[in-house]
């Protein structure tokens, strides 16, 4: 049994052939291209999106000499938003990112106005640009094809799941999964139905919204023609990414963090049940499936690896890589500090102001030191959010378990156990969201499997008290940067 899993992410369109035994037998990515117009946007092309999709589909299919797929399984960026004509197929302008803060001034006023305690109440989530509520209340205002679509009932607005299940369908299925609606508040988490409350405190119809069904439904089949798939192969798992990687490390019971490092970062821990954060966190859904209901806490960082690429570029000295052998050159930051606030600060400080800040150089500061606050500037953001949920849950978590491109860096990692003071498990596969769709589509089928994320351990060298130290500079380093 072969189960195709996609993971259409903001950097990277990925797909893996795995079988039920875990091997897997394709692989294929095709890089993204995120557009920045104006300051605090973040754009990608609809359909880029979708053509990267049937390429690396295209791609993995080749690499099977005929073999035939059983099912598909997907994992997607979340709160990415595409508008779309339900009759032409064509999107309404470019999808907008979660990564995108053009919604600020007006999330602001509605909080201004005293609508964020009723939003997180059905939501979990703090009203917050991120979110599609508002960027999709910001396109019907904005786009006046929108308007106009809306009005004949051609409009079709969803996250980027229920995008590509519309065009692997060609049209025949709008639908997500539960993991995706709970992020676009406009979701009751608690009903699992979409809140006509929420839509009219957000200024947004329902009307153009997919259906939300459990994660593990059978969500429609392929249609001839679309791509290289034959015709009737099911679409059996759609996951919002974060939420795949969570099931694919095996987190079935509350304890254990998960923590993916990429373009922004998404700390995710199970909870017992609905939760609503006093720390700056969001409840959410994990997933439904036939067990039921997961609940969840979740911290969303919203520049975390992309900063080690930022500081390069600014340096003038290459990539990530090299950055991170740069920063391996000196013992400590000497007291250099940067806050990468380069779209404002997500969890837990959620301050929309925020701007990038450098800080406690002397004439002493050398690129190196600069490089080694940028990877310190990455483990220190998951810790804020780590120990936020520690304090929502009251309780000591196990352990963090990482996934996503830097979690390869030892040198990252060993930081990051350091300042966590604690264990840290990176898992050696890369593809642990791709993994976590596919293995929660087995069990859709009937085959109980869990993938092999063989992980790296790392435990603290760092002192308690030089640990402590360096938590309490970045503290005041991230109060000089909300000020």
């Amino acid at each position: 049994m072969l189960v195709l899993a996609i993971d259409q992410g903001t950097t990277n369109t990925k797909a893996l052939i795995v079988d039920e035994s875990g091997h897997i037998h394709a692989r294929a990515s095709s890089p993204s291209s995120t557009q920045y117009p104006h300051p605090g946007w973040a754009e990608q092309s609809a359909t880029g999106i979708w053509d990267d999709t049937r390429s690396v589909i295209g791609a993995v299919v080749a690499q099977m000499n005929g073999r035939s797929i059983d099912a598909i399984a997907i994992s997607n960026q979340r709160e990415t938003i595409v508008a779309w004509d339900a009759e032409t197929g064509k999107p309404v302008g470019p999808a907008i990112l979660w990564q995108c803060r053009r919604t600020a001034p007006e999330c602001a006023s509605l909080i201004s106005a005293g609508h964020n305690k009723a939003v997180e109440a059905a939501t979990g989530l703090g009203i917050n640009p991120m979110f599609p509520a508002s960027k999709l209340a910001w396109i019907l205002k904005n786009r006046q094809e929108a308007r106009e679509l809306l009005s004949q009932g051609r409009l079709r607005a969803g996250t980027v799941d229920s995008w590509l299940l519309w065009k692997l369908t060609d049209g025949a299925v709008f639908a997500t999964d539960h993991s995706n609606a709970s992020r676009t508040q406009l979701f009751d988490t608690e009903r699992l139905e979409w809140s006509s409350e929420l839509a009219e405190i957000f200024g947004t119809p329902t009307s153009c919204l997919p259906e939300p069904r459990p994660s593990d439904s059978r969500f429609g089949e392929t249609a001839a023609g679309v791509t290289s798939l034959p015709s009737g192969t099911p679409i059996m798992t759609m996951l919002g990414d974060s939420h795949a990687a969570l099931y694919g490390h095996g987190v079935r019971r509350p304890g254990t963090v998960k923590a993916t490092y990429g373009t922004g970062s998404s700390l995710m821990t199970l909870t017992p049940q609905r939760v609503s954060s006093s720390h700056g966190l969001s409840g959410t859904i994990a997933w439904t499936d036939k067990s039921g209901t997961a609940y969840a806490l979740e911290g969303n960082i919203l520049v975390s690896a992309q900063a080690a690429a930022f500081i390069a570029g600014l340096l003038g000295i290459g990539d990530a890589g090299q950055l991170s052998d740069l920063a391996q050159t000196v013992d400590t930051a000497d007291g250099v500090t940067f806050v990468p606030a380069l779209s404002g600060l997500g969890a837990p400080h959620w301050n929309d102001h925020a701007t990038g800040t450098v800080a406690g150089m002397t004439h002493g500061t050398t690129p190196a030191h600069v490089a080694r606050a940028t990877f310190e500037a990455i483990a220190m953001q998951i810790a804020d959010v780590f120990e936020a949920m520690q304090s929502d849950v009251g309780m000591r978590l196990s352990g963090l378990r990482t996934d996503g491109g830097a979690s390869s860096n030892a040198f990252l990692m060993q930081l990051q156990s350091d300042l966590l003071q604690c264990s840290v498990e990176s898992a050696v596969v890369e593809e642990v969201s791709a993994l976590g769709a596919a293995a929660m589509a087995f069990r859709a089928l009937g085959k109980e499997w869990l993938p092999d994320t063989r992980s790296k351990r790392y435990e603290p060298w760092m002192t308690p008290e030089a640990a402590a130290a360096i938590r309490a500079t970045w503290q005041d380093a991230i109060r000089r940067a909300c000020d």
